[in-house]
């Protein structure tokens, strides 16, 4: 394992330090310039596109999603592990200067994953019954020919591998984690491979319903979640307003100077910030990871830019709010100097508010957070096992998924963190030169529906 996860480690480095911070932010700056800032000129029109669907959910065809159900599949995929333990990984490997890395990107891929909504909804199909999208579809249009199909091969490949199967161990892994540290204050000995058995039969009864079932399931799910954590954690926050803006003087000093926040003996330079704010917010909101298109493609949405808008607004509802009350529940309570990591890191800075209720709080959250991402990846995986393979296989990828969904209970935090960083950088790269190719057609779009 020691071995595995220094070799993964070394992978990550190439691809995280040159490679993706340049495809990545590279690609949402070119949007952003291109699309004439529409991630700030159209914010408020996206809002309420997202939560007058909320109000309505409006109508669906056979094979379709409503508006709110796929921005729900979508924001369930998003909101999931990289919100709790994905942003204390992050603090802790890049101190609280990531956070600011972070935000950057967070708000360049707005309009990298206004590009990527709007693409799968132009070129949607209508297949095996049903009507179905993504990047390995726009990959095909943006590049004619066998490079076309084997970079379109390539992408299914990667997110089958990363999200079915690599993501949801890091799922399942941060669960059983989170559970048993609640047991393990307790003296009660529950091993964390019965919680991935039992979360893997739950995950199975809604996987075996397909598609009607799961956006059945997000739909109540997500709304529910996403205030019972915001309540949390104001109240955390709240009981320490006045750390507030320590914490922003520590996010903006270490975004340059880390050294000033966490000391010469931690090791973290700017590069160690850079690097793990963009990968884990990549991992929290996937803009330009090609992961929720596939959402997007589904919805009964009026023109490919409307529907662009409301995937806009789903990464600012990730980033800028569900994941920053993360970070500033850790930092309000100066919980980093506990020396925790992950989901244990975000359990102790609320245990300081809510005692010995806080770690169980954060286990349920964390429960319904990651399983409805499971849900999620599970269903982009299973478009893209439906495009190589045909339906008959997705029972097997079905299967498949519930077995890495135990085995990732069981193993070490680092490196189903590394594996999944790998595999997410890997999906990443096809998805971004088709934006790049596509780039034209995005632009003429938003330009005809703007007016």
């Amino acid at each position: 394992m020691e071995s595995l996860l220094q070799l993964v480690d070394n992978a990550n480095g190439f691809l995280w330090n040159v490679v993706l911070i340049v495809l990545l932010c590279g690609t949402g700056i070119f949007y952003t310039i291109k699309l004439k800032f529409i991630q700030v000129r159209k914010f408020g029109e996206g809002f309420k596109l997202l939560f007058g669907n909320l109000g309505h959910k409006g109508e669906k065809k056979a094979g379709e999603m409503t508006p709110f159900q796929s921005v729900a599949t979508a924001i369930a995929a998003q909101v999931g592990t990289g919100n709790l333990a994905g942003a204390a990984t992050a603090l802790f490997g890049g101190g609280p200067g990531a956070i600011f890395w972070m935000w950057l990107s967070a708000f360049f891929g707005m309009a990298t994953i206004y590009a990527e909504a709007t693409l799968a909804q132009e070129y949607k199909v209508v297949k095996h019954g049903e009507v179905t999208g993504g990047p390995v579809y726009y990959i095909h249009a943006a590049f004619k020919g066998t490079f076309g199909k084997v970079l379109g091969g390539l992408f299914s490949v990667f997110i089958i591998l990363a999200l079915g199967f690599m993501g949801n161990m890091v799922q399942s892994n941060s669960i059983g984690a989170a559970f048993s540290e609640v047991f393990a204050s307790r003296n009660i000995n529950v091993p964390p491979v019965a919680v991935g058995v039992i979360l893997a039969v739950f995950a199975a009864f809604i996987f075996i319903g397909g598609t009607d079932r799961l956006a059945a399931v997000v739909e109540k799910l997500v709304p529910f979640m996403a205030c019972i954590y915001i309540i949390g954690s104001l109240i955390v926050i709240g009981c320490n307003f006045t750390m507030i803006p320590e914490a922003f003087r520590q996010i903006l000093v270490g975004a340059f100077q880390p050294s000033a926040i966490m000391g010469g003996a931690a090791g973290i330079t700017v590069r160690e910030a850079i690097r793990y704010g963009v990968a884990r917010g990549l991992f929290s909101n996937e803009a330009g990871m090609g992961s929720t298109p596939h959402a997007h493609a589904r919805a009964t949405a009026e023109n490919p830019h409307q529907q662009g808008l409301t995937a806009m607004i789903s990464v600012f509802i990730d980033t800028f709010i569900i994941l920053n009350l993360t970070v500033f529940s850790v930092l309000t309570t100066g919980a980093m100097s506990s020396g925790k990591n992950g989901t244990a890191l975000t359990q102790y800075a609320f245990s300081t508010v809510f005692g010995s209720f806080g770690d169980i709080f954060i286990a349920v959250c964390l429960l319904f957070f990651a399983f409805s991402t499971i849900l999620g990846w599970h269903f982009f995986g299973s478009i893209n096992v439906k495009h190589l393979f045909g339906v008959k296989a997705t029972k097997i990828y079905s299967l498949i998924v519930v077995i890495f969904i135990i085995v990732g209970s069981t193993l070490k935090v680092d490196l189903v963190w590394s594996l999944a960083d790998f595999f997410n950088g890997l999906m990443v790269i096809p998805n971004a030169l088709a934006l790049l190719a596509l780039s034209g057609v995005v632009a003429k779009i938003c330009k005809t529906y703007s007016k």
